[in-house]
């Protein structure tokens, strides 16, 4: 008789352990299906099957949401779960992007800053994917060019999956260090540059930033305003060299800041061209005129503030200067070059609103 009690509780415990588990899963699954059905927002645009891949830095707020809503969004869709990647300190999301886009991923979704994003980037760059943006870091400057709202977590799935796909230029840089006897190459999709504006984001106080986002950088970029001037050579499209005292080389992709700054209100992310910006204010006052340049968008150039739109610019200085990519620190360099490239990455941006038909035609098309 024990025997048999102790045959049925084992039964019993596992007819149990079995309906908890069935419970669970249940739970979990309408639990997706209600994230992504309260949105209303993840119906495929056509029966077209994706194989969709994320690459996301899973420290970053709102990590654990994204790839809940890409999961119920793939699912929805009935297509494959998404093959998820998390970046690592040592491993900013390049090597993941390779190994989405080596499992065969038509979209490959970057969740994270601009870092992340831009590693992705480097790697989706002249292939067939398309590039998803779910931005989860401060700047988030691709995004915002893009018009991708960053307040929006579940559009941005949304986007990343079923939004129309636009091609977009990148730049390419070479840095080299002679000092050092370094070299290294990289890319980049908004802004780089050499100087102050370096020196800005490193001077930013992490403990602030993380307190009020990217105002820390005016915090930092008032403390450093008055510092000494660089004396830079700058070729642009290969002329002949231009030697000037300058805190700032600027060399942008696309020109709108945070708070929807349009620094270069005339760039463009898919002309085939780079905007360099050349900035060498003597004083407080020159920093002003440069202020009241950008605020005012007053399209001509200042004494203190140079615009030319090219291909290429090349940059030497005496010593190792601070310089950076996208609003991440690269490391000091005795000379940059950069070019860019046309072209070179397909998007997925926010659905063009549809046309309204015409009266006529609509009552045409209703008579016939």
């Amino acid at each position: 008789m024990p025997v048999e009690i102790t045959l049925l509780l084992v039964l019993f415990a596992a007819l149990l352990a079995s309906a908890a588990t069935w419970a669970i899963l249940a739970i979990a699954k309408r639990s997706r299906r209600r994230l992504a059905a309260e949105a209303a927002v993840f119906a495929p645009r056509g029966a077209a099957h994706q194989r969709v891949a994320m690459v996301i830095n899973p420290i970053k707020a709102q990590a654990d949401e994204a790839r809940a809503l890409l999961e119920a969004a793939c699912e929805l869709a009935g297509w494959d779960a998404p093959l998820i990647l998390e970046t690592t300190v040592d491993s900013p999301g390049y090597l993941q992007a390779v190994q989405a886009l080596e499992a065969g991923a038509d979209v490959v979704v970057a969740a994270g800053g601009d870092g992340t994003i831009r590693e992705v980037s480097r790697a989706a760059a002249h292939s067939n994917a398309s590039l998803g943006l779910v931005p989860l870091g401060t700047g988030n400057l691709l995004a915002r060019n893009l018009d991708i709202s960053v307040a929006d977590l579940t559009g941005n799935v949304r986007n990343a999956l079923h939004g129309d796909t636009r091609r977009i230029d990148m730049a390419t840089i070479e840095l080299e260090d002679s000092t050092a006897g370094t070299a290294s190459r990289n890319a980049f999709l908004v802004m780089g540059g050499i100087g102050l504006d370096a020196e800005v984001i490193a001077a930013t106080r992490d403990e602030l930033k993380k307190r009020v986002g990217w105002l820390a950088y005016s915090e930092a970029g008032v403390r450093l305003l008055p510092g000494r001037r660089t004396r830079m050579n700058i070729s642009i499209d290969d002329a002949p060299v231009h030697s000037q005292k300058v805190h700032s080389v600027l060399v942008a992709n696309t020109g709108r800041l945070p708070a929807g700054i349009d620094f270069i209100p005339d760039a463009v992310v898919d002309d085939g061209l780079l905007d360099i910006i050349i900035m060498s204010p003597r004083s407080v006052l020159g920093w002003a005129w440069v202020a009241g340049k950008v605020m005012t968008r007053y399209p001509k150039d200042l004494p203190v503030i140079h615009h030319h739109r090219a291909r290429k610019v090349t940059v030497s200085v005496a010593e190792p200067t601070q310089t950076q990519l996208d609003g991440d620190l690269t490391g000091a360099a005795t000379s940059i070059t950069v070019q860019v490239d046309p072209g070179a990455l397909l998007v997925r941006v926010p659905q063009a609103p549809a046309l309204p038909v015409p009266k006529n035609r609509s009552n045409a098309a209703a008579t016939a």
